[in-house]
């Protein structure tokens, strides 16, 4: 099948979204996550990308990687990739600008599969058949009643594995985990991070 259509517009915007109460991990503490969302069109559809990161992220994707992106091939996010790659060479195509080409680079994905009229796994490939999920969590900024009701939450709704955050307060960490223990009972798998506390 040959489609021909370039992208059309390229829009972003950015979410500050506050938690329902301050959450911490091992190294940082936060009462916010933004959310960076684009929007890439073209040939009657809209493909979607994200990234968490600053609003500056925004920014950055409306003054450096738009344009360089609108008018592109979207039956080649690669080619798309690798211009936004080039625009970002003296910014540094680390960090700040990995994320914002990270946002715009999933919305051209996105675009080319609802073009195709398949799923985003299938025009990538898919590895497995299914994923392995788990609850993410437990955060340290969590009184122990908290930690118990949100990890055993999970588990109740049948989520087999759940993580939780240590780190922040080593001395607490071996309590914290009986705790967590106790509300998911010994057959939900447990995960700990630290977020290189350690």
């Amino acid at each position: 099948m040959a489609l021909r259509a370039a992208v059309e517009r390229v829009s972003v915007s950015a979410y500050e979204i506050p938690t329902d109460e301050p959450e911490s991990d091992g190294t940082l503490e936060w009462d916010s996550t933004t959310l960076v969302l684009v929007e890439v069109a073209g040939g009657g559809e809209t493909g979607l990308g994200f990234t968490y990161s600053d609003a500056s992220a925004a920014r950055l994707i409306e003054g450096k990687l738009a344009d360089v992106v609108s008018g592109c091939d979207v039956m080649s996010p690669q080619a798309a990739w690798s211009a936004m790659q080039s625009a970002v060479r003296n910014l540094g195509q680390q960090a700040l600008s990995a994320m914002a080409i990270s946002a715009v680079d999933v919305a051209l994905w996105d675009l080319k599969a609802r073009l195709l009229g398949v799923a985003l796994a299938d025009l990538l490939g898919r590895f497995h058949e299914r994923a392995r999920v788990y609850g993410s969590g437990g955060f340290t900024s969590y009184s122990d009643e908290r930690l118990a009701e949100q990890l055993a939450g999970w588990a109740a709704e049948g989520i087999p594995r759940v993580k939780m955050k240590v780190g922040r307060d080593p001395d607490r960490d071996l309590e914290r985990v009986r705790v967590a223990r106790s509300a998911i009972g010994p057959n939900v798998e447990l995960m700990v991070d630290a977020n290189g506390a350690w």
